[in-house]
C-alpha cells in the first residue's frame, strides 16, 4: 500500500496539477525557504497551525481537490476531540452500498470514512476546470521537488500580471515558482479569503502558511511517532553502549 501511494505521489508530481499544463523551465527561480515548526530532528507540528490548514482546505482547497488517503477520525490527531469529527464527517455525503436491492446509495459520512473526492472521476474533474483535473493532496508535498517550501511559494507567487513580453496563454495565470511561470490554477488565496475560528489574522502569508503545513501532515501523518520512536532507539542504543563498555573494563581488568 505504501508503494502505491509513492507511486502516485511520484506521477502526480509530474502534473502538480493538472493545476497546469506549463512545462517546466530552466529560469524558473526556486522556491525561498520557510521557517516551519515541524522540521528537523525534533520538529513538531502546532496543533493551532494544522487546524487553521484544515479550515483553508476545508473552505478553499476541498471545492477543486480531493483528500483521498485521510479519513475523518484522523483529524483527532491535529487535536480535534471525537465530537468535533464527527460534526465535520457529518457535512459531508459519502457513497455505500450495494443495497439489499444492489444499488448504491449516498449517506451522512462518519468518522471511519474517508475524505470524498469533489468530482465523480477524472474526466468530470477535466471537464469542469477547463481541461485540468487537480490532484489529490493527501501525499503533494513529498511529490514534488522542494515539497513544502515549493507549496508555500506556489500559493504565494502569484502575481496580478505577466512581466513586459511573456506571453500569457489563455485562461493561464502567471506565478513566479511555478515551472514555465503558466499555471491553470486561478490564484486560490488571498487577504482575508477564510475567517479563521481562533481570530488569527488571515494574511495571504499566514493562509499559505497554516495549509502547507496541513498538506505536509497529510503526507506523513506518522512523523511525530517516527521521530519519538526514533529518538528513544537512539537513546537505547545509547545506554546500551554505555553498558558494554563497562562490561568489558571491567572482563579486561580482571584479565589483566
Amino acid at each position: 500500500m505504501r508503494a502505491q501511494l509513492f507511486a502516485i505521489a511520484a506521477a502526480l508530481g509530474l502534473m502538480f496539477a493538472g493545476i497546469g499544463s506549463a512545462q517546466a523551465s530552466g529560469d524558473t527561480p526556486e522556491a525561498p525557504d520557510h521557517d516551519w515548526q515541524h522540521t528537523g530532528v525534533f520538529g513538531t507540528f502546532d496543533r493551532g497551525e494544522l487546524q487553521r490548514g484544515f479550515q483553508v482546505f476545508q473552505e478553499v482547497c476541498a471545492s477543486c481537490h480531493s483528500l483521498n488517503y485521510i479519513a475523518f477520525r484522523n483529524l483527532l490527531d491535529i487535536g480535534f476531540d471525537v465530537e468535533q469529527v464527527k460534526a465535520i464527517a457529518a457535512e459531508y455525503e459519502v457513497e455505500d452500498g450495494p443495497d439489499n436491492e444492489g444499488d448504491m446509495y449516498m449517506r451522512t459520512a462518519k468518522p471511519s470514512d474517508y475524505f470524498p473526492a469533489p468530482f465523480a472521476n477524472p474526466q468530470a474533474a477535466r471537464f469542469l476546470n477547463g481541461g485540468a483535473n487537480p490532484p489529490d493532496l493527501s501525499v503533494i508535498t513529498k511529490a514534488r521537488d522542494g515539497g513544502i517550501d515549493y507549496l508555500y511559494g506556489i500559493l504565494t507567487g502569484y502575481e496580478e500580471e505577466a512581466p513586459d513580453g511573456f506571453e500569457l496563454a489563455e485562461g493561464m495565470s502567471y506565478n513566479h515558482y511555478y515551472p514555465g511561470h503558466q499555471i491553470a490554477m486561478p490564484e486560490p488565496l488571498y487577504e482575508e479569503a477564510v475567517e479563521y475560528a481562533d481570530g488569527t489574522e488571515p494574511t495571504l502569508e499566514q493562509l499559505a502558511h497554516d495549509v502547507s503545513v496541513f498538506l505536509a501532515w497529510t503526507a506523513e501523518p506518522e512523523m511525530e511517532i517516527r521521530k519519538k520512536t526514533g529518538l528513544k532507539v537512539l537513546i537505547f542504543i545509547a545506554i546500551f553502549t554505555a553498558l558494554i563498555y563497562v562490561i568489558k573494563r571491567r572482563i579486561w581488568a580482571k584479565l589483566h
